[in-house]
């Protein structure tokens, strides 16, 4: 059986307001739009990233990226990288939305982002620091803070003055699906009015080596990094207060595989009962995009078949699990910024060898630009 986590009576639709984007193919959502639009290769040579043997020679990667240059000065001095791509996401989903926040409402709105582990890069050098620095294990303290799970969500609602609900939530390659299943809860339950919701991801030695190996033993596909954020409100709220979403998360779940079954039957029953309680048909479906896993793909064959316009994140974003969901919906949200289609249907799908699922339904709205009212 698939043991889902749904909650009864919380039915809030998901409206998003504004987002924002770390990509290779650009920065903010109007920039990841025009770059996806062009298709180049945004592939770098690993070496500009790190100096330590990594197994695929190409990485989608922001290579140069500075915090200060995006972020200033002030406060970015022992930012991660991570870190620094949530500050800069989210300060791109509040400019890119109609919510004003201040002193009125920043009470009401909060951080909610997913993870794996944090920042590995964080953790492994400042683990790193106790065993080869001088006895008594002289680390430096300043760097500790990086190395906490909540730290990005912490600094992004530091960085821009919001005190409602503060959460990181660990789901691996279910990681966004989580945290938008978990805003809706916090939304649906009035603990919140919005919240900045997504993942970010940076590229690590640790995290290509941990890709899943081609035939050769390397990993088959590049590692990569970055992700999105976007600000979420109740989408019946917005209509009633005469603004319009960009796009609406009709529904999302997260499920585990019960005794004996695998990620792929997990997956294409937590599909079927989504579709068949939002009264969607497979036939409705505009685009799928799943993470790039076999067992996904296995899932969506049972499930959709190849009516819809299917497509893997994994050519956008490469092996970057973490941010996957994020950059799935974020790759959804540019198509209907360059071409409204009111009403389009799409779903993203994850899974996790732990063996947890996730899926979301998304519906455009015909309202692509800045411009939501």
């Amino acid at each position: 059986m698939t043991v889902t986590t749904d909650l009864p009576g919380i039915t809030t639709v998901l409206g998003i307001s504004g987002w924002g984007v770390v990509s290779p193919y650009g920065l903010g959502a109007d920039e990841f739009t025009a770059g996806l639009r062009a298709g180049r290769d945004v592939t770098v040579d690993a070496a500009e990233l790190t100096d330590e043997p990594v197994p695929h020679p190409r990485a989608y990667a922001l290579a140069g990226f500075s915090a200060r240059d995006h972020l200033g000065r002030k406060g970015t001095s022992f930012l991660d990288r991570r870190t620094a791509f949530a500050v800069l996401a989210c300060r791109q989903a509040l400019a890119d939305s109609d919510l004003v926040v201040d002193d009125d409402n920043r009470e009401r709105v909060g951080v909610v982002l997913g993870t794996s582990v944090g920042s590995l890069q964080s953790t492994s050098d400042y683990s790193r620091d106790t065993h080869v620095q001088d006895k008594p294990y002289l680390v430096n303290p300043i760097l500790f803070p990086n190395t906490v799970l909540n730290c990005a969500a912490g600094q992004a609602a530091i960085w821009h003055g919001l005190r409602g609900v503060n959460a990181t939530l660990a789901g691996g390659g279910t990681a966004t699906i989580t945290a938008l299943r978990y805003a809706r809860t916090m939304l649906g339950r009035g603990r919140a009015d919005a919240l900045l919701v997504g993942a970010v991801e940076e590229y690590t030695p640790h995290m290509a080596w941990a890709g899943s190996p081609g035939s050769d033993g390397a990993p088959a596909t590049a590692g990569g990094e970055g992700g999105a954020v976007f600000l979420v409100e109740d989408a019946t709220a917005m209509r009633a207060a005469g603004r319009t979403p960009s796009a609406e998360i009709v529904a999302v779940d997260v499920a585990h595989t019960g005794a004996g079954m695998d990620v792929a039957t997990a997956l294409a029953g937590l599909v079927r009962r989504m579709l068949r309680d939002a009264g969607v048909a497979a036939t409705d479906l505009a685009r799928v995009l799943s993470c790039g896993a076999a067992e996904e793909e296995r899932a969506l064959d049972a499930t959709v078949g190849r009516q819809a316009d299917r497509s893997s994140v994994t050519g956008v974003a490469g092996d970057c699990p973490t941010a996957a969901g994020a950059l799935q919906v974020a790759v959804l949200l540019a198509h209907h910024r360059r071409t409204p289609d009111d009403g389009s249907l799409s779903l993203i799908v994850a899974g996790s060898p732990d063996g947890t699922v996730g899926a979301a339904l998304l519906r455009g709205t015909g309202h692509g630009s800045r411009n939501h009212r």
